[in-house]
């Protein structure tokens, strides 16, 4: 199967997106609101014109500034879907698969287990209904490049995470260049075999969901995948060490060497909770205030001072941390990243 190759150049409101990226299954692009993602779906669908760059899948060649080659969008082998799924919402299920599609809705229909809602109107279905109708419209076009703008944005917390396991199986067997992009890095890390930090126009970096996490390259990654950042300035400590003053005033220690002003990135679930200091082989400890207990699922999420911490129900209940009050959050030198500061 081709790959999708694309860079190219296209000036925005206050930035440029200057892109370079090579597709050859499925990759997310995260990043805030107004960072370019959109505008990356629509430059490779053929909806707005870059003003340099090339864009091709394997040797077909759907956009070069340079030989003045612009293909429209229905000559782009591009199945794209859109936020809102932008369903006709006068025309029925199967009609809205097959319209601009090459193939009868029928087998779509099936595939996607909403061959009881053929003749349903879009604005009787469910949010997850709505999702796997527009993929079936997508997927019927017979694309060879699959374009997925904020695929489970539009679904409630209690539909997603089935959705989200459903699409990334479909993503699986498919096996076609795909990209998707999403504010989300928790979807992104479940969909995509390669996830990009998009920023200002700017891709910070790209790798697998893991090296992001284990080994992000800036400060600003490390947050957007859901790292607590201390900030602070480092010094070497002795024994392969570094030590970080942090603006708090407290002194932590990590095994990452720097010096200088950094950013002290440790993820939640590294992070231990107590109400009385302990000497164990933790050598990181902050004291704080409680200042929030949100329940996620089967974990707690308290956040201790300048610092949050995932725990079970069962801490929380055998500690009392609803109740509020001091606390100890404690993580160990070799469960902290020092990054820089962007």
């Amino acid at each position: 199967m081709a790959g999708l190759a694309a860079e190219f150049t296209l000036p925005l409101r206050s930035f440029e997106l200057e892109l370079t990226l090579d597709v050859d299954r499925t990759v997310a692009l995260v990043g805030p609101s107004g960072a370019g993602k959109s505008s990356v779906l629509r430059s490779i669908a053929g909806l707005v014109r870059p003003r340099t760059g090339r864009i091709a899948l394997g040797d077909d060649v759907w956009f070069d500034s340079t030989q003045r080659i612009d293909r429209k969008p229905d000559e782009r082998r591009v199945g794209l879907l859109f936020q809102d799924y932008a369903l006709f919402p006068h025309m029925s299920v199967r009609r809205n698969i097959e319209y601009a599609g090459r193939h009868r809705a029928d087998a779509y229909l099936e595939r996607f287990r909403i061959a009881q809602l053929a003749d349903a109107r879009p604005g009787e279905l469910s949010g997850g209904e709505r999702q796997r109708v527009g993929l079936a419209r997508a997927l019927a076009r017979d694309p060879a490049v699959l374009l997925l703008d904020e695929p489970l944005s539009a679904l409630d917390a209690h539909t997603k995470a089935g959705v989200r396991a459903e699409l990334r199986q479909l993503l699986r067997e498919l096996a076609m260049p795909t990209v998707l992009v999403t504010h989300d890095f928790e979807d992104a890390a479940a969909l995509a075999d390669l996830v990009g930090v998009l920023v200002d126009g700017k891709l910070r970096q790209v790798a697998p969901p893991h090296d992001l996490v284990s080994r992000p390259r800036d400060a600003f990654v490390a947050s957007f995948t859901g790292a607590n950042l201390l900030h602070g300035n480092a010094r070497p400590f002795g024994d392969d060490l570094t030590g970080v003053k942090l603006e708090s005033g407290e002194t932590v220690y990590s095994t990452d060497l720097a010096e200088g002003s950094v950013g002290v990135v440790v993820y939640p679930w590294d992070v231990s909770v107590a109400r009385l200091q302990h000497e164990d082989s933790a050598m990181n400890t902050i004291r704080g205030e409680i200042t929030s207990v949100v329940e996620i699922g089967n974990r707690v999420r308290v956040s201790i001072g300048p610092i949050t911490a995932d725990v079970t129900v069962a801490s929380v209940e055998r500690l009392e941390l609803a109740r509020g009050g001091q606390a100890f959050a404690t993580f160990k030198a070799t469960a902290t990243r020092l990054v820089q500061l962007a």
